[in-house]
């Protein structure tokens, strides 16, 4: 009979708010103004349909379904095969102004899939649900009390883990990159999914270019066109922030001999620099975003001066 080892891990925080109003946040997890999961720091949480009974989706590589909710008290997801188990949150009221948020995950794994919990899943996870905690305490009292520190641990997976970019064709969103030269002797991009908080604007994004003083020469919509004219050969970087991903793209005009050897030099590691920039950009601007709880906040209502 093959034995399976159970792994159960609890986290609880006492929060100074009414249980209402922690639960009315727990009802917008995974929205469009989600104030709870920390992304865009961590993938974020994503269900085919409104959180409620049936929702598919998940965060990252984990993947499960809605199983069980009530409405501003609990949630329950239950794993994906071949997972076995579930996690839940659930608001406990206290008395009238303080409450207890609670997260619990119970999984069942055999064989080598237990190997991963000890040394690298459980330390993201637990981070993970401590920031939402925080992010409850920000959003119900405007400051989280002891919010969670990573260990070097922690940002080490974080690093190793991150998405890495995705190489493709310029999309026909780059309409600066395709108009650039009549001739292209060479093209690429690379591009990545934009989690809830990062900039949309494509101006945030030039630090992808990190150590290269590339002049902006066009900007037109969400894409920032850079570059520069040699003898040898005329190279544009396209930045484009468009349909929830950001992409970076090159298009190359080649000249002569001399540019000819220059970019069958160039082009064995441009592909790597590429990917590696922009995903060190790509996480570099989601972790200096602003928490999910002080994104949620409603923008302040201007005063309206008095007439005299």
């Amino acid at each position: 009979m093959r034995r399976f080892r159970v792994i159960r891990n609890v986290h609880s925080r006492t929060i100074e708010a009414p249980a209402q109003a922690v639960g009315a946040l727990l009802d917008r997890l995974s929205s469009p103004h989600d104030p709870l999961w920390p992304a865009p720091a961590w993938p974020p949480m994503r269900f085919d349909r409104p959180l409620g009974v049936g929702a598919d989706g998940g965060h990252g590589f984990v993947r499960y379904r809605v199983t069980a909710y009530e409405p501003g008290r609990r949630v329950r997801f239950t794993f994906h095969p071949p997972m076995s188990g579930h996690h839940e949150f659930v608001v406990e009221p206290l008395g009238r102004e303080r409450c207890r948020l609670r997260h619990t995950l119970e999984l069942q794994r055999g064989g080598p899939m237990a190997l991963g919990w000890a040394p690298a899943v459980r330390w993201m996870h637990d981070t993970v649900v401590e920031e939402v905690f925080d992010n409850a305490e920000r959003a119900t009292t405007g400051t989280a009390t002891a919010p969670v520190r990573w260990s070097p641990w922690v940002r080490l997976l974080h690093r190793l883990t991150w998405e890495k970019a995705t190489a493709g064709d310029l999309p026909a969103g780059a309409r600066l990159a395709r108009a650039a030269f009549g001739r292209v002797d060479h093209s690429d991009a690379f591009r990545m999914p934009l989690r809830p908080g990062m900039p949309r604007d494509p101006e945030s994004w030039r630090g992808v270019l990190r150590g290269a003083s590339f002049p902006v020469v066009g900007r037109e919509g969400g894409e920032v066109l850079l570059g520069e004219d040699a003898g040898h050969l005329d190279f544009r970087a396209s930045i484009l922030v468009d349909d929830g991903h950001v992409t970076l793209g090159t298009v190359v005009r080649i000249h002569n001999r001399r540019g000819r050897w220059y970019w069958a030099a160039v082009r064995r590691v441009h592909p790597f620099m590429a990917r590696t920039m922009l995903r060190r950009t790509h996480r570099r601007l989601a972790l200096a975003a602003p928490a999910a709880a002080e994104r949620a906040r409603p923008a302040p209502v201007p005063a309206v001066p008095r007439g005299r």
